[in-house]
Formats: structure tokens, sequence, C-alpha cells
């Protein structure tokens, strides 16, 4: 008998480590080469993300063939401290050859961040931004104030994520609310793009505060070696001083004159 595993099941990892990749499709509105597959491992069955090395788009600021390892890197990050979640995300071979193989998540229709007129903000939104479309009507760039949503701002600034999208903030069928598509983050020079702005300047939770110190404990132990598997020194040096500077400031930034602050698109 085949047993469907969740991200919370224990055996999530392993089942993405070693199990047997079949796929079956591609997403075609990813930027890089992004696989849909089954993955089955003794029993255990799931679907998973395959996006192999080969298939990754160049880009001007970032190392060829690295961004497979930066999205295991920010799942270990996430991991070790407890803080947010990524779905089980490893480098390993695969039918295209290497890649990074994560393991999907079932979503439900619970909107998590929106575009949409002023009126229609849910009461305790966050608003982002406020614009207005080609025929001139106002709307807003809103998301949700969902502890686990703020848990991944915090990430995003921890692993200098380059391009949060609304998109890639998932509310998962467990209740919990996933991050994905976090292969171009941990640069070592200040890119943070995020649609996840509504707590800026705001005091940080103490739990929030408590996985950063956990973070910054095992950067300086076990964790440190296990990113050297995937980050330049100075890439895992960067994560410390990151660390370290929301830790000594205890609130979360605003964004910075000196960078475009949103992606895009935003979705």
């Amino acid at each position: 008998m085949t047993e469907h595993v969740e991200a919370t099941d224990p055996a999530a990892l392993e089942v993405v480590t070693r199990g047997a990749l079949d796929v079956e499709g591609r997403l075609v509105d990813a930027s890089n080469v992004t696989l849909l597959c089954s993955v089955e491992l003794d029993g255990a069955a799931a679907r998973a993300v395959y996006k192999p090395v080969a298939g990754e788009r160049p880009l001007w600021d970032f190392p060829d063939g690295t961004l497979a390892g930066r999205e295991t890197a920010t799942y270990l990050i996430s991991r070790e401290a407890g803080l947010g979640h990524v779905p089980p995300t490893v480098l390993r071979d695969g039918p295209l050859g290497e890649g990074m193989v994560q393991l999907w998540i079932d979503t439900t229709d619970e909107p998590l961040v929106d575009v949409l007129p002023p009126a229609e903000v849910p009461a305790g939104w966050k608003v982002v931004l406020r614009a207005a479309t080609e025929d001139g009507e106002p709307v807003v760039l809103a998301h949700t104030d969902h502890p686990g949503v703020r848990e991944l701002a915090a990430l995003d600034i921890v692993v200098n994520n380059t391009d949060r999208k609304g998109g890639h903030v998932l509310p998962g069928r467990d209740g919990l609310v996933y991050g994905v598509d976090h292969g171009i983050c941990l640069h070592t020079e200040p890119k943070l793009r995020t649609v996840l702005w509504g707590w800026a300047g705001q005091a940080l939770p103490g739990e929030v505060l408590d996985k950063l110190r956990k973070l910054r404990f095992a950067l300086d132990h076990d964790l440190g070696d296990t990113l050297a598997l995937h980050l330049t020194p100075a890439e895992i040096t960067a994560v410390a001083e990151r660390t370290d500077a929301l830790l000594a400031a205890g609130t979360l930034p605003a964004p910075g004159d000196d960078w475009r602050p949103l992606p895009w698109p935003l979705f």
C-alpha cells in the first residue's frame, strides 16, 4: 500500500533525498526549467519539484550553476532555526542530472498576498504599496498578518531574498505557510526584494528573536560546515552578519533608497 507523504512527515526529507523520480510534466511559467515529478521510496510517495542545474538561466549577478544549491541552503537555514517553513529540499541527481528536488505543497485557495481595491483589503492586513490601474483606479498591494508570513519576512532578510513574489508564499492544506523559490538568495551584496514589507519598523516577536539566536549559534557550528557544500565562505559570513544586524535592531527593516525593494512581476 502506498502512503502519501506530507511536508510535516518525518519521512518526507528521506523520500525526496533517495526516492525514485518520475517526471510528469513541466511548469511552464517558471523562468528556469522546473519539472513536476512523482517520487517514491519504500511505499512512501509524494510529488516534488525538480529544477536541474542544466536548466538554470544564467544571471549577471549570480554565479552560473548555483541556484539549486542556494535553494537547498535556504531550506537548511530555515530548518535549523525553525524560522518559517520551506518544504523539504535537497540537491541530488535526477533524470536530467544534478538539481534541486523539493517536496510539492498542496495548497488552499486562501489568499496571503493580493492586489486589490483599498475598500476590499481584509481587516488586519498589512498594506505595502498604493498604486493605480491603467484606468486610474486605486489599488493596493497587501498581505495577511499571519505569523507564518511574518517569519518568512524575517527569513527573507537573513537569506537576502532577491525575489519574494506573492506567488512564492503558499497556504498549505496542513495550515502552515510555506515559502518556495529561493534560487536567487544568499548574495553577499544587499539585494532584498520582497512583497512582505508590511511589518517594516515593527518589533520582532520574542519567539522570532529566539529562532534568530538559534540560527546564529548554529552558523558557528555544524550548520556553517553544512552550508559550505552550497555557499562560499563570504556568503556564509554574510548570513551571520545579516542575522547579527537583525538581532541588534530587534525590528524588521524598512526598504532602502539604494535598490528596488519590490520584485517584478509581483506574482
